[in-house]
């Protein structure tokens, strides 16, 4: 039985790997509820760890697969790293504190209202509205030949990152399902290098908090079994997901994200209001 406990983890890592990988989110929005549902009694900070864990390794995989396709924007990505990595410091730090119910009750209206931000302002048939004049201009071309001219304020990227560290890092969803659509609608950056990006960014913000947590205790010898079988379901399922999304349309990739979000989110919310009632 022991076997079969540790395949369907492995199964399940190579799921959340492929569909992280794919909208390059890392996979934390779809693990992260499954822990919260699967140990109910468990603190955040043990659960967040083990997520960041996962994402780490997924993160790192996809981007090798991202980079061989030329389509991460290294040096917007380094910039962005420049505060995403202090609110990823900050954010390890801050979880300690939050209560359990606290902490399920924000995850799930963050699910919830990502994905219908990201369904109106990513398939509305206007076009875009941003919110700031596009100063920091990029030219890349991906491993196809394809040339992507784009421009974003710098500022605005950066303090979004800070932004999506500290949130990846409390709710150990490693920050893809914020910085995904805040690249496409507010910063130019197109789909797919948004992405290829923003997995190479969440990739070390990732690591910076597991290295966190492993220090602080919140992920134990205990977890190691386990966390190994994840993990190795994911780094594979990162090639499975980069393969996809060479096949897969932008709007199809952003749809799936919104609809995955908003289900997920509805879940958790319901499981929260019912251990609230029966509490």
């Amino acid at each position: 039985m022991e076997y079969l406990q540790y395949l369907w983890l492995v199964l399940l890592g190579l799921g959340v790997g492929a569909l992280g990988t794919l909208i390059g989110a890392g996979g934390g929005f779809i693990l992260m509820p499954i822990l919260l549902l699967c140990r109910p009694d468990d603190k955040p900070a043990t659960l967040t760890a083990i997520s960041l864990a996962v994402v780490c390794c997924n993160a790192f995989s996809g981007s090798y697969w991202y980079a061989r396709m030329k389509r991460v924007d290294f040096k917007s990505g380094l910039l962005f790293l420049i505060t995403g990595v202090p609110g990823a410091l900050a954010g390890a730090y801050v979880v300690e504190f939050i209560p359990r119910h606290v902490f399920n009750f924000a995850f799930s209206l963050l699910l919830i209202a990502g994905g219908i931000y990201i369904f109106f302002k990513t398939f509305g048939n206007g076009p875009h509205r941003h919110g700031s004049r596009p100063t920091f201009k990029r030219t890349v071309i991906d491993a196809d030949g394809v040339c992507h001219e784009y421009g974003y304020s710098l500022g605005l990227g950066m303090t979004l990152s800070f932004v999506v560290g500290l949130a990846s890092s409390i709710l150990g969803i490693g920050g893809g399902i914020i910085h995904v659509p805040a690249m496409v609608n507010l910063l130019n950056f197109p789909v797919h290098l948004a992405t290829a990006t923003s997995h190479f960014i969440l990739a070390v913000m990732t690591f910076v908090a597991t290295v966190v947590h492993l220090f602080d205790g919140s992920l134990t010898r205990a977890e190691v079994p386990g966390l190994l079988a994840l993990c190795t379901g994911a780094v594979v399922g990162a090639r499975l997901g980069a393969a996809l999304s060479k096949r897969l349309h932008g709007r199809w990739i952003m749809r799936t994200l919104a609809i995955v979000l908003s289900l997920v989110g509805v879940r958790v919310l319901l499981r929260a209001i019912m251990a609230v009632m029966h509490g």
